[in-house]
């Protein structure tokens, strides 16, 4: 079986990968799905673009698996969500090697406290904890995570 292909997205792909995003959410039990919902990340993905994103996602021969947003500019992972069918086959790893290969020296991030699962892997893949914030927008805690390429002055 051939892994996914990590490609830029296509704009008229904004869609399925905001319901990609949604599922991904979701299944972290954090939240229900909805059509608000939904409509919401609809709305997000072409605003986040034009605020800067690079966006990618991992293409399984036309299926959706996963979902990737970097800012480049402020070497900041903003969102990594993969498809709950292919969770668990390292594709979140690949993404993450993917994300140092665009920002080989350092990596800034945020998930939100109640997601355990996810600050944890963060933290095995090398990521520091620095600070806890409340997010304006969503009224979430969110844990801030660096990571920096050893022998880089800090």
């Amino acid at each position: 079986m051939t892994p996914p292909t990590i490609r830029p997205a296509r704009r008229e792909e904004y869609d399925e990968i905001a319901k990609l995003w949604m599922d991904s959410w979701v299944s972290t039990g954090l939240e229900q799905a909805s059509d608000s919902l939904l409509e919401k990340l609809c709305k997000r993905v072409p605003l986040e673009m034009e605020s800067g994103w690079s966006l990618f996602v991992a293409d399984d021969g036309g299926e959706l698996a996963a979902m990737l947003a970097l800012h480049l500019p402020n070497v900041y992972l903003d969102q990594l969500f993969v498809a709950p069918e292919y969770q668990g086959r390292s594709l979140g790893r690949t993404l993450l090697a993917f994300t140092r290969q665009h920002l080989p020296d350092e990596i800034h991030l945020r998930c939100v406290r109640e997601n355990e699962k996810a600050w944890r892997w963060y933290e095995r893949e090398g990521f520091v904890f620095e600070k806890e914030a409340v997010e304006p927008m969503t009224g979430r805690v969110m844990k801030h995570y660096r990571w920096k390429k050893e022998g880089t002055a800090r």
